[in-house]
């Protein structure tokens, strides 16, 4: 391995996959081209694509020197097997993968080699950021590994490691990877860098970490195919998933790894777990049988440490699924694996201690009170929030805060400060308001101006979407802060929409809605031809989904 006095000029092969994705390789390409002369190739793997990839590529290698392009005559149906390809055929000491719908950033070769080389370590690893595209909304991807640069001895000292699976943020010694045998599954596996990363990590390799943004990964929700991470709604999705965190777990034990694999498991309960959770209540009765199915046979090889070591939040679900032979309480479910977690009510007890269910006396919430119990500010407390709109453009926020076995009272709640936040921009609205006793609850009200607030998101008239968050402030515990859950107004069976007269704006759209973990944000459009092309999507979604 080079020393750190070694140049850091042409030492990394980026290996392109790519299948059917004219439109976006070039980019990829040209990305892992312009990192510069730390880049010795570019190593291009068609996966005998039947539209334009083979073209667009050919003609960027005869402008290229160091592209590279192998065209693969039959297609491996995944990931795994172009990457192996791309790493056999690579010739520069180190290597990294890029996706052919993705882009390295500016200096990201430069930053983990330099990283690998300072450090003399097999692999180096940055940040990830996920963007959100059109609206270019970028979420940084497991960014507590990346806070600060780091050396770490090996996984087993920071098992924190086994949170990023992802194999494209990373640099990685080719010596390294073939003296150990380190490939990805081939074929049509998915999910394959849980088992690649798995492998690498199970080598027990010296680990450097960068704060530096190394890779950017684009999410295209409204593709034509979704990604793999996107495709959740069928359940041979999650078998896909639950199979290859299983092959992970068995190449940390057949290392003789059990601390590693125990690691795993406690990643797979408060990532995975939570986030198909998360998305149940959406799917119907058929896939929820299925689902649940093949999560109560996963979890059945878990043991108690296993499910301690987890949030509570996911071992509790954990043990409502290991429970229950059928699926059950699927909504309150879902609101415990949001983040932040909300436990709805009721809430049960058993021998004088927390359970989930009178008739689930067997599944404790342990760490609620006793012994050891969350502090204050880490309650799963739930806030209801129902969004109420009158004739003018004005509306008001009504919150409920439920108790939580009597350890929010303690805490002795006086005042919420409600923060409603532009999704895309920033720009965030506070109000603070005092907290009324009600019964074994809290309630509070606060008002706003609908203009003001679409005024505050920019001038263009243009959709916008604001979050609404709460800090519950109490003498005694500290500061709460969580999401809140949409609740519609009394007697309506959803959350409905509302056409206000603004002087601002003409009229103005309202409407209120539950996000993906069920917290609840506003939509705002301002202007008669704004609220008319939210209308009409929603007119055109509705009638796809009558079609035959």
């Amino acid at each position: 391995m080079n020393g750190s006095g070694t140049s850091a000029a042409a030492q990394v092969s980026v290996v392109v996959i790519g299948y059917d994705d004219a439109a976006h390789i070039g980019h990829a390409v040209r990305s892992a081209l312009g990192q510069g002369p730390v880049v010795a190739e570019v190593i291009a793997v068609n996966d005998a694509s039947t539209d334009r990839t083979g073209t667009v590529l050919d003609r960027l290698a005869e402008r290229e020197p160091r592209l590279r392009v192998i065209h693969r005559t039959v297609n491996s149906g995944g990931c795994g097997t172009p990457r192996n390809d791309g790493v056999r055929a690579a010739t520069a000491p180190y290597v990294m993968f890029l996706d052919s719908d993705d882009v390295l950033p500016q200096g990201a070769a430069t930053a983990l080699l330099r990283a690998a080389l300072r450090h003399d370590v097999p692999v180096a690893a940055g940040l990830c950021v996920r963007r959100e595209l059109p609206r270019r909304r970028d979420t940084p991807w497991q960014h507590a590994l990346y806070r600060h640069p780091a050396v770490h001895a090996s996984p087993e000292a920071h098992p924190a490691l086994l949170h990023d699976t992802l194999c494209v943020n990373k640099l990685y010694a080719r010596a390294f990877l073939t003296g150990h045998g380190i490939a990805f599954p081939e074929g049509a596996f998915p999910y394959e860098d849980f088992v690649f990363t798995a492998r690498v990590l199970a080598a027990g390799p010296r680990v450097a970490t960068v704060p530096d943004p190394v890779y950017i990964w684009h999410v295209r929700r409204d593709a034509a195919r979704p990604s793999i991470s996107l495709d959740r709604g069928r359940v041979a999705n999650w078998q896909a998933r639950v199979l290859a965190h299983q092959r992970g777990v068995e190449v940390f034990l057949d290392a003789g790894s059990k601390p590693l694999a125990h690691a795993a498991r406690v990643k797979f309960l408060d990532h995975d777990l939570r986030m198909y959770v998360r998305e149940l209540p959406g799917h119907g009765p058929a896939h929820r049988r299925a689902w649940w199915r093949v999560a109560r046979a996963a979890l059945a090889a878990y043991d108690e440490a296993d499910l301690c070591a987890a949030r509570a939040p996911a071992r509790w679900i954990a043990r409502v699924v290991l429970a229950s032979a059928v699926p059950r309480d699927l909504d309150r479910l879902a609101q415990l694996a949001a983040r932040p977690a909300r436990l709805l009510p009721p809430y049960a007890e058993a021998a004088g201690r927390p359970v989930w269910a009178r008739d689930l006396p067997q599944v404790p919430l342990d760490g609620l009170t006793g012994p050891g119990a969350k502090p204050a500010r880490r309650l799963p407390v739930t806030v209801d929030a129902t969004l109420r709109t009158g004739r003018g453009p004005r509306a008001e926020l009504h919150l409920r805060v439920h108790d939580l076995y009597g350890r929010l009272a303690a805490a002795r709640p006086h005042t919420v400060d409600v923060e409603l936040r532009l999704r895309d921009g920033g720009t965030a609205v506070e109000r603070a308001v005092p907290l009324a006793a009600d019964g074994a609850a809290w309630t509070a009200g606060v008002g706003f101006g609908l203009g003001t607030l679409a005024a505050l998101g920019g001038r263009r008239r243009a959709p916008q979407a604001w979050d609404v968050r709460v800090r519950i402030r109490c003498a005694h515990g500290g500061t709460l802060h969580t999401a809140v859950r949409a609740v519609p107004a009394d007697g309506a069976t959803g959350l409905r929409p509302a056409v206000l007269p603004s002087a601002r704006y003409g009229v103005l759209l309202v409407r209120p809605c539950a996000t993906g973990s069920g917290s609840l944000a506003l939509r705002l459009a301002p202007g008669v031809r704004c609220a008319l092309g939210i209308a009409l999507r929603r007119l055109r979604r509705l009638g796809r989904g009558l079609l035959p």
